[in-house]
């Protein structure tokens, strides 16, 4: 009898409403608090990457970022300062080229050489020769105003070589006794004329610093006592 009374009681209406609106009130609450955990979640993801941002150290590695070398990485590259790369030719600053002396001159070359007659431009000063400019009958004795010299290098074109006269003139005592030979220009001959003493001055004095070269021969006093001009071109 009692078994049969709780199965009665069990089927009831009102047991049936209870039982339902226990179990809706238990499933409202599951879904609150559902629903209350997801915007917690919500709101930490989005608060989480800020505050950790904020609190990364200057300098240090970014949040999330993986710790340890990537593949590839451009650090592996990387080249202490003041070294070189292994295998990596160290280019040294090209160095100013030196300057280069100039080249000494060449002498210039002789008109012996162009000529071809073999010259000699080193010739001594010739002992027996000089070139006549002038007279002087000063102190009461005839000098000749001369000059010395050397024969140069005839030129290819010329017909003899130029005698080439050195240092200052000077005075040459003269006998007035002296025999003299003359030729073109002081006479119209090629060939050596004989003049006198008085008529050679007189044709110095009527063409001054002519520089016409004469061969001479001095005397037992020092003074010359013979002149032969020399042809010159």
């Amino acid at each position: 009898m009692t078994m049969t009374r709780t199965t009665e009681d069990h089927h009831r209406p009102g047991a049936v409403v209870r039982t339902t609106a226990t179990s809706l009130a238990a499933a409202l609450l599951a879904l609150t608090l559902a629903a209350c955990n997801g915007d917690g979640d919500s709101e930490g993801s989005a608060a989480g990457p800020k505050t950790a941002t904020s609190a990364q150290p200057s300098g240090g590695p970014a949040t999330g970022a993986p710790t340890g070398p990537a593949t590839g990485s451009s650090t592996a590259g990387t080249v202490p300062v003041g070294k070189s790369p292994s295998g990596a030719a160290t280019a040294s600053p090209a160095k100013p080229a030196a300057p280069k002396a100039p080249a000494p001159a060449k002498p210039a070359a002789s008109a012996t050489a162009a000529g071809g007659s073999g010259c000699d431009h080193k010739m001594p000063i010739s002992p027996d020769e000089l070139a006549v400019y002038r007279y002087t009958p000063e102190g009461g004795a005839l000098h000749l105003i001369v000059k010395y010299g050397a024969w140069g290098c005839a030129p290819a074109d010329s017909d003899g070589a130029p005698f080439e006269t050195v240092g200052k003139e000077i005075p040459v005592p003269m006998n007035q006794a002296a025999y003299v030979t003359v030729t073109n220009p002081v006479v119209a001959s090629t060939e050596n004329q004989h003049i006198g003493v008085q008529e050679f001055l007189d044709w110095l004095e009527a063409h001054p610093n002519s520089g016409l070269v004469f061969k001479y021969h001095l005397g037992a006093d020092g003074a010359i006592d013979e002149l032969e001009e020399e042809f010159t071109p």
